[in-house]
């Protein structure tokens, strides 16, 4: 039983590694940033606002790691490839990165949703997800090391959401992405793989219900939802501290190409 315990902490120990989080400066991106640091791992936070990444690094430090943040616009090339200049001039390395940043977009009628709405949520869903992990494998590559690459979809991918079809579309194509770089990238030692959140209590839904849906409508989403899931509660930004860790485990080096869903057994039903 010693070994057993001892070889499980092995497993989770990031030590002198460094991890990238896109959007790691609040719910679930804070969730996975906490999650690598308390395995040891140095973290780096990209993400839009200065002031939530500056409380998102003190937390960080608090667990005793090296943390920074860079002001990161994931939309953009330019600003997506400064950010990785930056990080790699601090770190020297990035071991590890999660293409977290993301919107949830607008709710239309299909048939009323405007192409501008389609175009923003595929624009920082899918091409910001592309942009980071494209600089991620290229520093991996052309430096000669091993890594993981982990895209944050979402049980939307695999379920109808309706009038929410622009954000299922752009995390559903994530899989697929996810799928290929595994098969592109692992032979160069680097693991590709996709983690789908289900409903999870985060700054960025509620400020979606409130500016939309109205109380009362998302306290029925809620309790419709938890009715149906196995759990009984939504998740929260500590139900993917350890399993940001698993997936940027580099001793764990056989795991490529997968989906891990952490939703509380939602999608089972």
């Amino acid at each position: 039983m010693d070994q057993v315990n001892l070889n499980s902490r092995h497993l989770l120990d990031l030590s002198g590694r460094t991890v990238v989080v896109t959007g790691g400066n609040r719910g679930i991106g804070l969730g996975l940033a906490r999650g690598v640091a308390m395995a040891g791992a140095n973290v780096c936070v990209w993400a839009r606002n200065d002031e939530r990444s500056a409380s998102a690094v003190t937390e960080l430090h608090d667990l005793g790691v090296e943390a920074s943040a860079v002001t990161c616009d994931v939309r953009y090339e330019e600003s997506v490839t400064n950010a990785m200049e930056l990080t790699v001039r601090k770190f020297g390395q990035i071991d590890a990165l999660f293409a977290n940043a993301g919107i949830i977009g607008r709710t239309y009628r299909f048939i009323e949703m405007p192409l501008s709405e389609w175009q923003e949520v595929l624009r920082t869903n899918l091409d910001g997800s592309f942009l980071c992990m494209r600089e991620a494998a290229r520093h991996m590559v052309i430096g000669g090391h091993r890594g993981a690459l982990i895209c944050v979809s979402s049980t939307a991918a695999i379920h109808g959401a309706a009038r929410r079809e622009q954000y299922a579309a752009s995390k559903a194509a994530l899989l697929a992405l996810v799928r290929g770089l595994a098969v592109e990238l692992g032979p160069a030692g680097i693991r590709c793989n996709a983690l789908l959140p289900g409903w999870t209590e985060s700054e960025i839904f509620a400020s979606h219900r409130q500016s939309q849906s109205g109380e009362d409508s998302y306290q029925r989403l809620v309790q419709a939802t938890t009715n149906r899931t196995p759990v009984r509660r939504w998740a929260t930004a500590s139900d993917f501290e350890s399993v940001a860790a698993f997936l940027a485990d580099p001793t764990i080096s056989h795991h490529t190409g997968d989906t891990v869903v952490v939703d509380g057994g939602y999608t089972i039903f």
